[in-house]
């Protein structure tokens, strides 16, 4: 099980990192500038470090390296997705997540869905961050996980 949850979420990371990682730095700043929550050096700064990130965690969850630090990491990631979205939703503000790439402006968002989404992905997270690796991971291969 713990697998199947690692290739899901690796795949949602993985395609979330790679969609915004060849967007302008000025449309990533834009994404996250959107949620109104930090100064523009900042929001510029975790526009740009953010694909990588996602990239990183879902390399690291297709490995199955490190795999429970990489769950809770995953979902820490997952719980600060949750919450931009959800103060977005209560301030008021109309805006695209920039989840999969775009964000900015958006005239009719879709915050619930956004937040149940990210919520099963939470789940996901956990469920790694809780239970053993894997058959198929590195974790075994090195040692970092015994039955």
């Amino acid at each position: 099980m713990t697998t199947a949850a690692r290739a899901g979420l690796a795949v949602v990371l993985g395609w979330a990192g790679l969609a915004k990682i060849d967007e302008p730095a000025a449309l990533q700043k834009i994404a996250v500038k959107g949620y109104d929550v930090m100064p523009d050096g900042a929001a510029s700064v975790v526009g740009s470090a953010l694909p990588i990130l996602e990239i990183v965690l879902a390399a690291l969850l297709v490995a199955g390296f490190a795999t429970r630090v990489t769950g809770a990491l995953s979902a820490l990631l997952m719980v600060v997705f949750i919450v931009g979205i959800a103060q977005a939703w209560v301030r008021g503000l109309k805006i695209d997540c920039g989840c999969f790439g775009g964000g900015g402006a958006a005239a009719n968002p879709h915050y619930l869905g956004e937040i149940l989404r990210d919520t099963g992905f939470l789940a996901l997270a956990a469920w790694i961050a809780a239970f053993p690796p894997g058959r198929f991971a590195v974790d075994r291969v090195l040692g970092l996980h015994e039955d």
